[in-house]
């Protein structure tokens, strides 16, 4: 990897949180942080263009090795240029590992030091060996800015002789996902792996610390069945008092408006989630009134706006909620779009507000008035 190409400069931090303000230098673009990612598991998200998603506000989105590998495939993206010019998006990209969606498979997953054999039962069944370095060979074919390296991820609850089998695998694939990533103008990212064991976690870092230069850390293994106060007993010291300051600290998968603010407090600067379009096809919107179920009967003869306090292209655009909650009742497509681009808007204008909060030295007072909120009753 070329050094000069990521870069993470911090200009702010709040006084009395644990919050930065900062910029993510990639090739591809800034990324000013705190920052939230749309995902688009498979090169897209799920029925919004790339121009809408971009006039949304964002400046990196997501996309999955896993579900790339199996479909289309690594060598047809590499062949059509790699994964900007495939999906059509010039800014800024991250590829996670897939490990996440590889240890989904459960029954059908066997481990060893050599790497991962699995079934893709959601796809044709195939039998599938993925080496730490098959995994590196597919994320450079794809090209993202970011990758991931290969890991495994673990449920919650869990031995803990099982998180730190996990972890200490994690550890050595970190190594070789290190030495086999060659592609100059691609970031490699390790894993923070150990469960809900903060002495785990701290262990897993030094180990990825010892390796060499990653130039940013992925935090895995939360948001995997515990609930939020379980998840920050070990998430907050760990970013707070362990993790390298100079380095972007990205919390993988975790997308929920509340979790979000407190975890920018705990000087988390990255986040990903399906959340914000999984829901909104379900029908449901985060707001300033807390989280909205469209199905709800109470919407049938509202013609207001999604959100009042919104300035997003649904909520400004004359869309009532009324309108919306037809669409979802019937389910036209529609409904689930708009819902999807509102709460997109939603994270990253959240992000933003909370960004200029940091810069302002005022986090904690916003941390404060979020928490007092209706919007926080958002999970």
């Amino acid at each position: 990897m070329d050094q000069s190409l990521f870069t993470y400069d911090i200009i702010a931090e709040d006084p009395k949180t644990h919050a930065r303000a900062g910029v993510l230098h990639t090739p591809h673009g800034d990324i000013e942080t705190p920052i939230f990612m749309p995902v688009g598991t498979r090169a897209t998200v799920k029925g919004v263009p790339w121009e809408t998603v971009k006039d949304l506000g964002a400046q990196i989105v997501l996309s999955n090795t896993y579900h790339l590998a199996m479909r289309p495939g690594a060598d047809l993206i590499d062949e059509m240029g790699g994964l900007h010019s495939f999906m059509n998006w010039h800014g800024p990209i991250l590829t996670d590992s897939g490990g996440f969606q590889i240890f989904s498979h459960s029954d059908a997953v066997k481990l060893s030091d050599k790497g991962v054999r699995f079934i893709a039962t959601d796809y044709d069944g195939s039998h599938v060996f993925w080496s730490p370095e098959d995994n590196m060979a597919i994320a450079q074919k794809l090209g993202s800015d970011i990758c991931m390296q290969l890991d495994q991820c673990i449920g919650y609850p869990a031995e803990r002789r099982d998180v730190q089998r996990a972890m200490d695998l994690s550890s050595r694939w970190a190594e070789r996902c290190y030495k086999a990533h060659t592609r100059p103008d691609q970031a490699l990212f390790g894993i923070v792996q150990g469960g809900m064991h903060l002495d785990l976690r701290i262990k897993s870092l030094e180990r990825l610390e010892e390796m060499g230069s990653f130039p940013g850390y992925g935090i895995g293994g939360y948001s995997v069945g515990e609930d939020h106060e379980t998840m920050f007993e070990s998430l907050e010291p760990l970013a707070a008092e362990y993790m390298p300051k100079g380095k972007p600290r990205y919390l993988m998968g975790v997308g929920n408006p509340t979790t979000l603010v407190r975890g920018v407090a705990c000087g988390i600067d990255m986040f990903d989630c399906v959340l914000p379009t999984r829901t909104g096809r379900m029908g449901t919107a985060f707001s300033s009134e807390g989280r909205l179920n469209f199905r709800n009967a109470r919407f049938a003869h509202d013609g207001g706006p999604v959100d009042p306090q919104c300035t997003c292209p649904v909520c400004t655009g004359g869309y009532t909620r009324a309108h919306i909650r037809h669409m979802v009742t019937v389910k036209e497509m529609l409904g689930g779009i708009l819902l999807s681009m509102h709460n997109i808007y939603y994270l990253l204008d959240l992000m933003r507000r909370a960004r200029q909060a940091i810069i302002d030295g005022t986090y904690s007072e916003f941390v404060n008035d979020w928490m007092a909120s209706p919007a926080a009753k958002d999970y």
